[in-house]
């Protein structure tokens, strides 16, 4: 086996599982790792699809207490079932919007100039978005289970924009919680519950979409990209959340300034 692809899936599965749940957008740091790696084909998309998996099932992992809970209790506890009902409506308009726009975003926001400059404007949102909650006192809802449909409806809303490359759909929803009343813990937390339907959704699509591409020979990178995919993505969001606790994103912020910037400069 060559050990090229093994090295690319090594540093692919690194990147998607550290970003996927950061305030930094994960697409937006794949493309460009992709294009850098000269891995962006039809065949990335597949090996793309794989790694996502992963992130996807090391937050399932990490709140697997949390969703048994949920499916148990869905028949008679109303808190499980405002919880469920509460993904479902901020679910929907972002996977609406999505197949709707799909051909047109790839086309033409796949690409390291586009994803430069939504990551800056991110930036610029979430120091806006945190000056903002630092003058406006306690926030409303301090809970995941103090949620309403509308409070979700309107972080539902607010995921959209991360359908743009380099927007982030973390940092979309994160911030959209915070500014509609959301604490930071109580949006952060809730982000990761949303994104389990709306990567599922996503990563169901692409692998009926791209099945053709599948080959038993991929197996090994696709292995070594999922497995390192899922622990980065373990330790990422177990990272996040004890740093929310004492931290603001501004952090966030400045790197996607100084990431956006480099990237304009190398690719402009």
């Amino acid at each position: 086996m060559e050990i090229a692809p093994l090295l690319n899936a090594l540093v692919l599965g690194v990147v998607e599982g550290l970003t996927e749940f950061l305030p930094i957008s994960s697409t937006g740091h794949l493309i460009i790792a992709s294009d850098l790696l000269g891995v962006n084909d039809e065949k990335g998309k597949v090996f793309d699809i794989v790694i996502q998996l992963g992130a996807i099932l090391a937050v399932c992992w990490e709140y697997r207490a949390r969703f048994a809970r949920a499916f148990s209790g869905i028949g008679s506890d109303p808190v499980q079932q405002r919880f469920a009902a509460n993904l479902a409506v901020a679910f929907l308009p972002a996977a609406l919007v999505g197949l709707a726009f799909q051909r047109e975003i790839k086309a033409y926001l796949f690409n390291p100039v586009s994803v430069a400059i939504a990551l800056v404007a991110g930036g610029v949102a979430i120091f806006a978005i945190e000056r903002w909650y630092a003058r406006h006192g306690a926030p409303r809802i301090s809970s995941v289970d103090e949620i309403r449909w509308p409070d979700a409806l309107k972080v539902g809303l607010a995921q959209c924009l991360s359908l743009v490359p380099g927007t982030s759909r973390s940092g979309a929803t994160i911030m959209g919680g915070m500014l509609f009343g959301l604490s930071r813990q109580a949006a952060t937390e809730f982000s990761f519950f949303l994104a389990v339907p709306i990567m599922f959704a996503a990563t169901g699509y692409q692998v009926v979409k791209y099945r053709h591409l599948f080959e038993a020979a991929d197996l090994g990178p696709f292995a070594v990209g999922f497995a390192v995919s899922f622990v980065a993505a373990l330790a990422a969001v177990r990272g996040l959340i004890r740093y929310v606790a004492n931290h603001d994103f501004r952090a966030f912020a400045w790197y996607r300034l100084a990431l956006g910037a480099a990237v304009l400069a190398y690719f402009g």
